[in-house]
């Protein structure tokens, strides 16, 4: 297993000598166009009550209202349907740019091939497992972290938190490549350090608050003390486990310890903060993600190149929250508002 250092309770993992810091320094762009005057864009988010899709909205919000321009949220509602409709409206719109926020591109072809064909330029986040420019769908640029780092990082704490002898259940949703790869990696790492996975639960992301209470309870009577970790895809698995493992009379210290291979939600920092049913989750810095895709759209909408940044993963826990004081939120202490104002002229 790759040895990684917790510095702080915050990791995070440089491309190119996989050391854990966080650049004091910006490390991403510094080059790029102004901004283009009077744009209207439409962000389709996937599942606003997801928080990694909400972080990014907001980060999208504050992005553009410094560079200087609308932007209309379209909810699909964790549903197929609903994400589908939320684009045919997106195209009605007549925009100058399309955000595709938290959702497979692959799922919703026919619908991005409208868009295409509209000759709207769109920029993603998390839309498939190829990250940076010249995304599949006619996808200008897929922000997102590097997805396979971010599931070792958690296969790897949980290694650490209970040795080769931890029993795993997975918990992943099919409907998104991004999560079958991101799950298929935490089973990987963990078998590969010599760790069980006892079950690779596949179950939508959008039914957790219905699902997730009855599977916890089944789960126990099934694997009872032998279950020792819960890993997931997503940190909306674990808002709704916690009641089902009290209602066990199992306290938060007792387990299964759960972690998260992203994103860091804001309901994930307050179960780690407090000491609830979640250990530690993989942080994506969302905030900073919206302004990326403004800016990756600014440079679409002008035909420029994509940036090609990647930003990196931090993995929290109760120790990072304790120095990080009282934000919810993993926003990276480097002037990123500041650098894009600075490209965009503002």
């Amino acid at each position: 297993m790759k040895k990684r250092t917790f510095l702080t309770g915050l990791l995070a993992t440089t491309a190119m000598t996989g050391t854990a810091v966080w650049a004091a320094e910006w490390d991403g762009p510094t080059t790029g166009p102004t901004a283009a005057e009077g744009k209207s864009i439409v962000v389709v988010a996937g599942d606003l009550k997801n928080g990694g899709i909400l972080g990014v909205t907001e980060g999208v919000e504050e992005a553009a209202a410094k560079i200087g321009w609308d932007v209309r949220v379209l909810d699909g509602a964790g549903s197929i349907q609903g994400r589908t409709g939320a684009i045919g409206q997106a195209l009605a719109l007549q925009p100058d740019g399309i955000i595709i926020n938290g959702f497979d591109a692959v799922e919703q072809q026919a619908a991005l091939e409208g868009v295409v064909a509209a000759n709207i330029p769109m920029v993603a986040w998390h839309s498939g497992p190829k990250i940076g420019c010249d995304a599949p769908g006619g996808i200008f640029a897929n922000v997102s972290t590097d997805a396979m780092t971010v599931s070792e990082v958690a296969a790897e704490w949980a290694l650490e938190d209970g040795g080769q002898d931890i029993g795993v259940v997975i918990f992943t949703d099919s409907t998104y490549q991004i999560a079958i790869d991101k799950a298929d990696r935490l089973k990987e790492t963990v078998e590969a350090a010599g760790g069980t996975v006892l079950e690779y639960v596949d179950t939508p992301i959008a039914d957790t608050s219905s699902r997730m209470g009855p599977l916890t309870t089944s789960l126990l009577q099934k694997y009872g003390e032998s279950w020792t970790h819960a890993l997931a895809i997503n940190d909306l698995y674990f808002d709704f486990m916690g009641p089902s493992l009290a209602a066990a009379g199992l306290s938060p210290d007792k387990g299964p310890h759960a972690g998260s291979a992203g994103d860091g939600s804001e309901a994930a920092f307050q179960r780690i903060r407090s000491g609830g049913y979640q250990s530690v989750t993989v942080a994506e810095p969302l905030n900073l993600q919206g302004w990326q895709l403004v800016d990756e759209l600014n440079r679409a909408v002008q035909g420029e190149a994509c940036s090609g940044y990647v930003t990196s993963p931090a993995l929290v826990t109760a120790e990072g929250l304790e120095k990080l004081g009282d934000s919810n939120s993993f926003d990276p202490d480097i002037p990123y508002r500041e650098s894009y104002a600075e490209i965009w002229g503002k």
